[in-house]
Parts: C-alpha cells; sequence; structure tokens
C-alpha cells in the first residue's frame, strides 16, 4: 500500500475517534449544540479522508506524486483547523468564525487539489490478481 493512503487511512481514524467522542459528549451532556462540529469531524475527517486513501491505494502511481502529498497535508490542515474552531464557535465563541471561514477555503483547496490528481492522466488502477484454479 503506497505510502500516501497509509497516511489516509490513519489520519481518517484519529478522526473518527475525535468525530464518536463529540458525539459521546453531545449525548451524554444531552446538548447538540456542536452538532455540526460532529458532522463536519466525520465527513471531512473520517469518511472523505477514508476515500482518498482508498483512491491512492488503488491509484499507486498517483499516490508517489508530489501533488498528491501536497494534497494530504492542505486537506489535513484545514480539516484540523475547522474542527476545533466550528466547536468552539458552535459554543459560542463566535471570535471563531474568521478562522473557520479560512479553515472551510483550506479544505476547498485541498478538494480540488485532489481532483487535479483524480482528472490528471497517467492513471494506473491496480486490479485484483487472478489466482490460477486448482
Amino acid at each position: 500500500m503506497p505510502r500516501l493512503a497509509e497516511l489516509y487511512f490513519k489520519t481518517a481514524v484519529i478522526f473518527f475517534i475525535i468525530g464518536i467522542g463529540i458525539g459521546l459528549k453531545m449525548a451524554i451532556s444531552e446538548d447538540h449544540t456542536v452538532i455540526g462540529a460532529h458532522a463536519h469531524c466525520n465527513l471531512l475527517g473520517w469518511v472523505s479522508m477514508a476515500l482518498f486513501g482508498v483512491y491512492y491505494a488503488l491509484n499507486p502511481s498517483k499516490a508517489e506524486r508530489r501533488i498528491a502529498m501536497i494534497q494530504y497535508y492542505i486537506y489535513t490542515a484545514g480539516v484540523v483547523i475547522m474542527v476545533p474552531s466550528l466547536y468552539m464557535m458552535l459554543e459560542g465563541n463566535m471570535a471563531m468564525e474568521p478562522l473557520v471561514a479560512v479553515s472551510s477555503l483550506i479544505v476547498f483547496v485541498g478538494v480540488l487539489l485532489f481532483a487535479f490528481v483524480l482528472f490528471s492522466s497517467k492513471s494506473t488502477i491496480i486490479s485484483p490478481t487472478p489466482q490460477p484454479m486448482r
């Protein structure tokens, strides 16, 4: 498995744990004020990153490109900034709103870079190797 795919899977699991933690906090406290941060953490962190990891695992030639690693760092930085700042904003700290906005733009740039990698040429999708019949 390419290093980038593994990085995406590991990062996705970290966000999954954080997302579940936020969900548990909401359930225990019966206060769902921060549900937007919970949703963003799970969707942008867990689901999207896991899907990026699957794509790069199936396309190792694209995972080896420098732009793919840059995409990982930009996208991850955006989500790392967005989740806690959105959480704090939803809890009432409106001073976090500009940080949420900037991090949203960073995430968007990461998505655009992924689209660039996806639509660029030189795709070699790995297909399972057929096993001889015995």
